[in-house]
């Protein structure tokens, strides 16, 4: 997991299409009106997303032994709770590597000390929600500021 951020992080850090990554978040039409085709850009995108998550589910399959349909049912809600925390803007164009890692330990040890003192499944995900809706509203705060 660390060797894939940290190639991803210089990826997207360091070269042009890692430029254009984002500056396809943070505005298309202005991405597209500078000259850079963005079409071409977004298909680069979900390429290496659907890799990555051929990948994860390789993964996954190896750790438990069986290839599931729904096995990662459920790890929604965990993978928009990190990115949030970790100051990936839902609106696009921000965000990095490291506060993503960082915002998906923030959450495990959420999650683990709530299960450790006995908190239902339940309300664990009405916390996570609660913590994702925190993450908006700082984010927006943060960007009315500007």
């Amino acid at each position: 997991m660390l060797v894939c951020a940290l190639l991803v992080s210089a990826y997207l850090s360091r070269t042009v299409w890692g430029y254009r990554i984002y500056a396809v978040g943070g505005n298309e039409t202005a991405t597209s009106l500078s000259g850079i085709n963005t079409d071409r850009v977004k298909i680069m995108v979900y390429s290496l997303g659907g890799f990555l998550a051929a990948v994860g589910g390789l993964l996954m399959t190896a750790r438990l032994g069986v290839a599931a349909p729904t096995a990662g049912q459920g790890y929604e809600l965990d993978v928009i709770a990190a990115a949030v925390v970790g100051g990936t803007s839902l609106s696009g164009g921000e965000g990095t590597i490291l506060g993503v890692l960082i915002g998906a330990a923030v959450m495990q040890v959420l999650r683990n000390g709530l299960v450790l003192t006995g908190v239902s499944a339940y309300w664990l995900q009405a916390l996570q929600g609660f913590v994702i809706v925190v993450a908006i509203m700082l984010d927006q705060l943060r960007k009315r500021r500007r």
